[in-house]
């Protein structure tokens, strides 16, 4: 099922590339609000990611980037979630997870599964980078961190799927 998906033509011109990326919003739109039921499940579980995450494993890099910018700006626009402050962090870690996850996963070698994980893995440094630079403070990676594994299985197992 999932190698016959990834066959069709996705590019910008075609009306699927938008349509599934809607799709991959919205669901990144519900689960944040489920995650944040649970006391700081947001930043522990990092669920805006999870279907960019999905959407550049399965599709590429238009369906992933797409997801990646419009997933944060629709949250925020809706719940306010993320925070204005915390708002261009996560869309820098977004388009990065798509671009970096998106490329690992069209690897077609044994190297990739470590650079899926290495993509996962830079797109933290990377943005725990960002949130330094922009807001001036340093976050914790230990909160994150089930998040981190999450994605990192999320991949691991979108990848082996596809083989």
């Amino acid at each position: 099922m999932l190698k016959t998906i990834k066959a069709l033509p996705l590019t910008f011109s075609n009306i699927r590339t938008y349509l599934l990326a809607s799709l991959f919003v919205l669901s990144n739109i519900v689960l944040p609000q489920l995650c944040h039921l649970i006391p700081q499940g947001g930043i522990m579980f990092q669920p805006i990611y999870a279907f960019t995450l999905i959407a550049a494993c399965l599709f590429g890099w238009r369906i992933a980037l797409l997801t990646a910018i419009v997933s944060p700006l629709a949250n925020y626009l809706l719940f306010a979630m993320p925070s204005a402050a915390m708002l261009p962090v996560v869309l820098v870690k977004s388009v990065i997870l798509a671009l970096c996850v998106s490329k690992a996963a069209a690897c077609r070698s044994e190297w990739r599964m470590p650079l899926l994980v290495l993509s996962i893995v830079g797109t933290q440094v990377v943005g725990f980078a960002a949130e330094w630079t922009i807001l001036g403070t340093l976050p914790s990676f230990l909160i994150s961190l089930p998040g981190v594994v999450l994605q990192i299985a999320l991949a691991l197992w979108v990848a082996i799927r596809l083989r």
